[in-house]
């Protein structure tokens, strides 16, 4: 004996009908290649970076995937919310790619600042944004020196600034002895810059006398060290700028500072700068035992 159908029974239950329909049967072929094209634009559109090229890259790949999305869409009557969607979100991403593109054409530099951003921050992946921040940063001026006179003499000149050279040379010395040159997209003063803390003063150690008609971009210290607060990212590149240029200093020298007993040292060095005379009798004392002790383990 069958169960009783107890539903069938109950006449107050409404009928309910499907709204969305069953899949009665699959599609003999696949969906043609305009579809198709259309997520391989938008795949390669969500794998751009970030920066004005980056962006530039990611929306006009995205307007092309969804321009074949509202192609495909369009083909069909029964797709008009895709198509609607496609279309909407091929305009937003047209709308961005004239919006970047007109950004990237009016973020433009005088010349000697774009050599300078070739020079030094292009090869670390500055973008022109972060470099036009910097840019503001010293007003946008450049500074000259005329030849045979002085960007900052010994013992007198403050240390409040950080410079590059753009053009011209600029010979180095202390107490009237050559030590160096500092040639174009050089910094000026990075030995100086890295000797002190942004809360501390001091004055030069040595003497730069332009031997030519030299231009030069500068930062103040405190708008510079504001910059940093606000962009640690443009402080990370400013400490590994600074440090290079000291680095490449110190294996370009061509000559030293001597003290008494006949060995050189770099006076720009922060270690040397304020080292008192006592402390450079002991490290020549060191480096004659160590000569000794090298020549008895020969």
């Amino acid at each position: 004996m069958e169960p009783p159908d107890f539903e069938a029974m109950n006449f107050t239950v409404e009928q309910v009908v499907s709204v969305y329909p069953l899949c009665e049967e699959w599609r003999d072929g696949a969906e043609g290649s305009v579809f198709h094209l259309a997520n391989i634009f938008l795949f390669l559109g969500f794998m751009g970076g970030s920066g004005f090229y980056g962006l530039l890259y990611l929306f006009t790949f995205l307007t092309l995937g969804f321009f074949c999305s509202t192609l495909w869409a369009w083909s069909d009557s029964c797709t008009t919310d895709s198509f609607l969607w496609s279309f909407a979100l091929f305009g937003v991403c047209l709308g961005q790619v004239l919006h970047v593109a007109y950004r990237l054409r009016n973020v433009s530099f005088e010349r000697e600042f774009m050599e300078l951003y070739h020079c030094m921050f292009k090869k670390l992946g500055v973008s022109l944004t972060h470099f036009g921040k910097i840019v503001a940063c010293c007003d946008g001026d450049i500074l000259a020196i005329e030849k045979d006179h002085c960007f900052a003499i010994e013992g007198k000149t403050a240390i409040d600034k950080l410079s590059v050279l753009l053009s011209g040379r600029v010979r180095v010395t202390v107490n009237g002895e050559f030590l160096h040159y500092i040639y174009p997209f050089q910094f000026l003063d990075s030995p100086e810059w890295d000797s002190l803390r942004p809360s501390e003063e001091g004055v030069f150690q040595v003497t730069l006398h332009a031997d030519s008609p030299c231009r030069y971009v500068a930062w103040r210290r405190k708008k510079l060290y504001l910059l940093f607060a606000k962009h640690r990212y443009i402080a990370k590149i400013f400490a590994l700028v600074v440090r290079n240029d000291i680095a490449e200093k110190l294996y370009s020298l061509n000559d030293k500072a001597f003290n008494r007993s006949g060995h050189r040292y770099d006076l720009r060095l922060p270690s040397y700068c304020h080292m008192p005379g006592t402390e450079l009798e002991k490290a020549d004392v060191l480096l004659q035992v160590g000569r000794v002790q090298g020549g008895r383990t020969a």
